[in-house]
């Protein structure tokens, strides 16, 4: 159980993001905010009140995010994208909370039965999902969508996605120290600080050593910000020249180091992908790829229902690198066949929440499936229509950036947006394996869709008259940068 402190810090987490709104730019306060809290604060924790969605790590980051946005830099935050497409998707994804909740009212019954004297059957069932909870569904999947929407606005420009890539790199320095710690001396941070363990710690344990997970919900989730770390120092040692440059250069090496003590073969096969794809090909190029990538994660239930998946051929090349992955793998593959099966009795709007679309066993009512990754629960809990709406919602925006790169010079095209676009789809390709979708890759997304709608919609986000930094007004500065708007 999380200690006071786990729970203080969900408490103070609030007022240090006001004080970051009052102190800092606005881009930066917003990075801080929801990198920070996401590195930062408890995992697992969360105040649960009744008819509303719970406050864990995630939604207080955005929250929060969001009224330092409205409230404190005066910034107003549209909820609808300029693009028809992606419009659509969002739509889609709030609404569609209705449905899945008025097609799951029934119960799920179990008949546990007792072979104590007198024999005894007692009726037990998971309960199904109550009108009162559409407010609950539909304000929390508004809450998902806060970073996507915020950094749409504000953080959609060049200078603000060099601050992105910044704070990944900065970010995966610091949080290397604690990694470093804990691949020494096992994973004891979260026990000696919020009082508990987060996850099962025998998966912490790979090739006779510790895998670091510090303040995040597995191992795996810290590898994958590793990766994001080292390719967006590496794209910041690419664009940089004299000492900068040298000084990025070993920060990526350093990072490429961490990333292996990671011990995550997925996140490390993405970093000697898509680190010499940065350093040596075009920014178009790297588009394309990102945009391929992301088809593939977007489309890969149909791949796997049409049978155009070759798990088989995967296996057997994975045994002769390491069969401890290859059954790693082949247990995610079975258990993703279970909860597929499971999820095709209600493939439109899925089975809901409170784990109503696991497969059970019929008596006890235990579970028998384990969902790894996060499309299948997505698909299982919202069925096809959730599943495509948030997936096409992150999709549509490596469209956006592709048809924007076709209408623009390169040499007015931002060199730091390809980098970003390469991170989300990496981080799409693991929601594959890994339930890895956070802020932070809303965030991503939303960084992606904004710098693509500036190019297509010029004059999409003009300045506004006034903006507040602080308590000082400044007048005829954009609020993405607190500079004179790059595109006019």
């Amino acid at each position: 159980m999380p200690n006071s402190i786990a729970y203080l810090m969900l408490l103070l987490w609030p007022v240090a993001a006001l004080v970051f709104f009052q102190r800092l730019p606005l881009q930066r306060a917003i990075l801080l905010c929801l990198i920070g809290g996401y590195l930062i604060l408890p995992p697992i924790a969360a105040f649960d009140f009744p008819l509303i969605p719970a406050f864990d790590k995630f939604s207080i980051s955005s929250i929060m995010a969001l009224v330092g946005c409205v409230f404190i830099a005066k910034a107003p935050v549209p909820f609808l994208p300029r693009s028809t497409i992606v419009r659509i998707f969002v739509c889609a994804f709030v609404i569609c909370a209705i449905p899945t909740v008025l097609t799951n009212l029934d119960s799920i019954a179990f008949r546990p039965i007792f072979d104590t004297a007198p024999i005894e059957i007692i009726n037990w069932s998971l309960p199904g999902l109550r009108w009162r909870d559409i407010g609950s569904e539909i304000t929390n999947q508004l809450i998902v969508l806060i970073p996507f929407m915020i950094a749409r606005r504000y953080l959609s420009t060049p200078d603000a996605h060099r601050d992105l890539l910044f704070a990944f790199c900065i970010g995966g320095l610091v949080y290397s120290l604690p990694s470093l710690f804990e691949i020494r001396m096992s994973p004891q941070l979260n026990i000696m600080i919020y009082g508990f363990f987060q996850h099962d710690f025998a998966q912490m344990i790979r090739s006779n050593g510790y895998r670091p997970i510090v303040f995040l919900p597995h191992a795996l989730w810290l590898a994958i910000f590793m990766f994001s770390a080292l390719v967006a120092t590496a794209t910041l040692a690419r664009m940089s020249q004299g000492t900068d440059k040298i000084r990025l250069t070993l920060a990526a090496c350093y990072l490429f180091v961490m990333l292996v003590l990671c011990k995550s073969f997925a996140a490390l096969f993405y970093g000697l992908v898509f680190v010499p794809i940065i350093a040596f090909t075009s920014y178009k190029f790297q588009i394309r790829v990102a945009l391929l990538i992301a088809l593939f994660g977007c489309f890969y239930p149909v791949l796997k229902n049409a049978g155009l998946i070759p798990q088989d051929l995967l296996l057997r090349q994975l045994t002769h690198i390491s069969p401890d992955r290859a059954q790693s793998l082949g247990y995610r593959f079975m258990n993703e066949q279970i909860l597929l099966d499971r999820a095709a009795e209600k493939p439109w709007f899925g089975w809901g929440n409170w784990g109503r679309n696991l497969v059970r066993d019929p008596v006890s009512g235990l579970i028998q499936s384990i969902p790894d990754g996060h499309w299948i629960i997505a698909f299982g809990s919202k069925g096809w229509i959730g599943y495509l709406s948030e997936m096409g919602i992150l999709t549509a925006t490596f469209f956006l950036l592709w048809r924007a790169m076709k209408q623009t010079a390169s040499a007015a095209f931002s060199p730091y947006v390809s980098c970003i676009a390469l991170i989300l789809g990496a981080n799409m390709i693991d929601m594959l394996l890994n339930d890895t979708l956070v802020p932070v890759t809303w965030m991503c997304a939303g960084a992606i869709c904004g710098y693509a709608e500036r190019l297509l919609y010029p004059g999409l986000f003009d300045p506004r008259p006034k903006l507040f930094q602080g308590r000082q007004a400044i007048d005829g500065h954009d609020p993405a940068t607190r500079q004179k708007p790059l595109l006019e």
